[in-house]
């Protein structure tokens, strides 16, 4: 599978609310380096998970919108935006942040991250 393709499968709709396929797609080892417009967050595999379970208990829908992606050999980068729907309003989609994010990929799996994001 082209690291494109995986980074894909990571941002297909509702992916970021199940903890197992987030846990396949992930190597071991991940890093993330995120600053957001509430500071700089550096992310493991396991607070990956805890970022799952978050936001699970909190949304019924998430939605990834891609408006660019870039492939460099083990690099891709996209811009996306992200939807969510909640539980106390699921008919409403609301918009949750937009995104900029370099991965680099390990063994066919997301393995380093470089992230900007700014909280809608």
């Amino acid at each position: 599978m082209k690291p494109k393709d995986i980074v894909l499968d990571y941002y297909k709709s509702d992916v970021l609310l199940d903890r197992k396929t987030v846990g396949e797609l992930l190597h071991p080892e991940v890093t993330m380096d995120w600053n957001s417009s509430q500071g700089f967050i550096q992310m493991n595999y396991d607070d990956f998970l805890s970022l799952t379970d978050q936001l699970a208990k909190a949304y019924i829908r998430s939605k990834i919108r891609i408006s660019h992606i870039l492939q460099e050999k083990n690099l891709v980068s996209l811009r996306f935006s992200h939807f969510v729907k909640t539980i106390e309003n699921p008919r409403e989609e609301m918009l949750m942040g937009n995104f900029f994010v370099i991965w680099e990929l390990k063994d066919g799996k997301l393995f380093r991250g470089y992230q900007m994001s700014h909280f809608s």
